[in-house]
């Protein structure tokens, strides 16, 4: 395959998987994951956000979105991605194992009201599944991220959206498309 049969593929593999996103069935389901988001706001609580690699990029983007804007320019809203402080997951994967460098902050952060969201395209990330574990622990509020089947997070999760694919980079497109349209939902609801 020469590379614009290569280019033109991957787009339209792309446009293809965010066409199911299109479903009834999805949209409802996406506009639930917002208002739980936004109901936490309204209740004065955060959103802890973590996943690993290209998921780690998507919790630092959807933090910035949340606590910087979106498309609105108004109040922060408290966001905090788990991979922000290099410091923290370098020394509890040195001091107590990498899969432990999610769940060690979910511990010091995570209060009854907040919201976790969980991102692996897996669904399988023990650091990611042992953080999840933590939170429900903790009673805390569980979104999962992910796609195909779901994996484990789908069974721990309370909500668990699984993007409608088994290709890493097209549920990586759904996702950050997914955390793009939360936001704005958020921005609306929250600030009219």
């Amino acid at each position: 395959m020469d590379m614009k049969s290569t280019i033109k593929t991957l787009i339209s593999d792309s446009i293809e998987t965010k066409q199911k996103m299109l479903d009834e069935g999805q949209l409802v389901y996406i506009q639930s994951i917002a208002n739980k988001i936004n109901e936490a706001y309204q209740h004065g609580k955060k959103a802890i956000i973590f996943g690993n690699g290209g998921s780690a990029c998507d919790a630092l983007h959807f933090a910035a979105e949340l606590v910087c804007r979106f498309e609105k320019n108004r109040n922060a809203l408290p966001a905090i991605a788990l991979t922000e402080n290099i410091s923290s997951v370098t020394a509890i994967g040195n001091d107590f194992g990498y899969e432990f460098v999610f769940s060690r902050q979910v511990e010091a952060f995570a209060q009854k009201g907040d919201i976790i969201i969980a991102i692996t395209t897996s669904g399988n990330s023990i650091n990611v599944i042992k953080a999840v574990e933590t939170a429900k622990d903790m009673g805390i509020f569980v979104i999962g991220l992910t796609g195909a089947d779901g994996g484990q997070l789908k069974l721990l999760s309370d909500m668990c959206y699984c993007a409608p694919s088994k290709v890493t980079g097209r549920i990586q497109e759904c996702h950050i498309l997914l955390l793009h349209i939360i936001a704005k939902l958020v921005e609306e609801k929250i600030f009219g």
